[in-house]
């Protein structure tokens, strides 16, 4: 009886891998991995998400944009107070502490006039802020 298990046991040692290599193999070429038509596209669940490219915004950007935020709610006084203590913080946003500056002074422009806006310009950036005041005034 102990040599008929262990043949058993052999056997099915042996022929069980290849049954389930050849099922395995079996059910991946009943598979449709091409769609029936040529012009039918098949898409991941993730495609969608991968379609989008992330838009990858400089730090600069970013910085303009929530100083333009920050005039809007507040005043440009903050605004500028922002800009300065971000350029101190990372000095690589000097090169660009100008445009900001104008584009601060040009928004301040469109919201309170000229005449007020000049009110706020402050030494930030040399006189950056005071030149958008005035390009945007004339």
């Amino acid at each position: 009886m102990n040599h008929a298990a262990r043949r058993i046991g052999r056997t099915l040692a042996l022929v069980l891998p290849v049954v389930l290599v050849l099922s395995g193999t079996l059910a991946v070429a009943r598979v449709p991995w091409a769609a029936p038509d040529a012009n039918t596209q098949v898409l991941t669940a993730s495609a969608e998400k991968a379609s989008t490219r992330a838009v990858s915004r400089a730090p600069q950007d970013i910085l303009r944009e929530r100083l333009l935020a920050e005039l809007q709610e507040k005043d440009p006084g903050n605004a500028l107070t922002g800009l300065q203590q971000a350029t101190e913080a990372r000095p690589s946003l000097a090169r660009h502490c100008a445009s900001i500056a104008r584009a601060l002074g040009r928004a301040a422009v469109a919201k309170y006039g000229a005449r007020k806006a000049q009110s706020f310009s402050r030494p930030v950036c040399d006189t950056s802020f005071a030149h958008g005041v005035a390009q945007d005034a004339s």
